[in-house]
């Protein structure tokens, strides 16, 4: 093992930790922890995976054409210009494996998604972390983090794990003052939450230097199938192709993303039950002395006093049944990521930190 080498930077990865979905001693857990659809996929999308069980001895789709022309019809873009992958997260390695390496930064916000950052790392190149204020993207400091080493900058909107979004006046300005080496990524993860934003896609037909990379996990609910997508220049995807895999999604996959991108009708409700209780949770909050930021995802960063509090707040919740994401580790100690859960689950979470907060005075 003495003459085995890791690449630059891989050990300098920990290991990722998901939201848990287990409570030990504890039966019947809410899990509000990884901001999955607690109404699940839609109906379509089930029957179209049950379905594909009638082949499971073929191969995928390697030019994946029928998801990809989905996506194009359901969205009006080209469907030559998308890629798809492994969620949204394959993408991004994609992205880093193509364009960075050793010498390399790329650039995330402060309190971004942890991936940029462990695919940067893989790739062998530098994380740059860039403050943000009060929890939003800054355009300014975004440039002047920007140097000749610089080849890609990640923006989540809206962001995980604060809910903000910077507005599109900001993103053109973001886009047309980069250096012309770099490359805008705008991850659209959440992006279906915000009724009438397209994630960045008429910016993207619009310049050669900005990708959008969206994912089935968030409003769809195929998180356990990992499906995302990316949208930019043919240049661009003609490089992340090259790279690729040919089957790196399997056919019950692409079958039931399919079918979940052409049920409007169920994607609409999924998005209205969200800006719903969404809002009620939020205001429920607030009115109890908990705070948080205007989330345009199906989450909310719930923010405490400080670190105690919010960790003893957690530790209340798992001893009712309920998990949610603590997130120090996106330097935010004094908050808890909520999950928008159902109707019975919001009640259910505010009730607890109403108890919570009262039995602390």
């Amino acid at each position: 093992m003495r003459s085995i080498k890791v690449q630059p930077g891989i050990m300098d990865i920990e290991l990722y930790q998901s939201g848990a979905a287990h409570i030990e001693g504890v039966d019947n857990v809410i899990k509000l922890s990884s901001n999955e659809n607690p109404l699940g996929p839609s109906p379509r999308a089930i029957e179209a995976y049950q379905r594909a069980g009638n082949n499971l001895h073929r191969y995928p789709s390697s030019d994946q054409i029928g998801l990809r022309s989905a996506i194009g019809e359901v969205l009006s873009l080209d469907a030559d210009r998308i890629v798809c992958g492994a969620g949204s997260d394959e993408i991004i390695a994609f992205l880093c494996q193509a364009f960075v390496g050793p010498g390399d930064e790329v650039i995330h916000t402060e309190h971004g998604f942890a991936m940029y950052r462990i695919s940067a790392l893989s790739a062998g190149a530098t994380p740059v972390e860039v403050r943000e204020s009060e929890r939003v993207a800054n355009v300014d400091a975004i440039l002047e983090a920007c140097t000749p080493k610089t080849k890609l900058v990640f923006i989540a909107n809206p962001n995980n794990p604060t809910g903000t979004m910077i507005g599109e006046a900001e993103i053109v300005r973001l886009a047309d003052a980069l250096p012309p080496q770099v490359i805008l990524v705008l991850d659209g993860a959440y992006a279906e939450f915000v009724e009438g934003y397209d994630g960045g896609a008429a910016l993207v037909d619009q310049r050669e230097n900005v990708f959008m990379t969206r994912t089935f996990s968030k409003l769809y609910g195929l998180g356990s199938l990992r499906v995302g997508w990316g949208y930019g220049p043919v240049a661009l995807v003609n490089v992340l192709n090259r790279i690729r895999g040919p089957f790196n999604l399997s056919q019950s996959a692409l079958d039931a993303a399919e079918a979940a991108v052409r049920d409007l009708d169920y994607t609409n409700y999924c998005r209205h039950e969200n800006e719903k209780w969404r809002t009620w949770l939020a205001n429920g909050l607030s009115e109890i002395g908990v705070p948080s930021d205007v989330s345009q995802a199906n989450f909310i960063l719930a923010r405490f006093a400080n670190q105690a509090e919010a960790e003893n707040c957690d530790t209340y919740l798992q001893s009712q049944g309920l998990v949610v994401r603590r997130v120090a580790g996106y330097k935010l100690p004094n908050a808890l990521r909520i999950t928008v859960g159902d109707e019975s689950a919001c009640r259910l979470v505010l009730g607890a930190i109403q108890s919570f907060k009262a039995g602390k005075k």
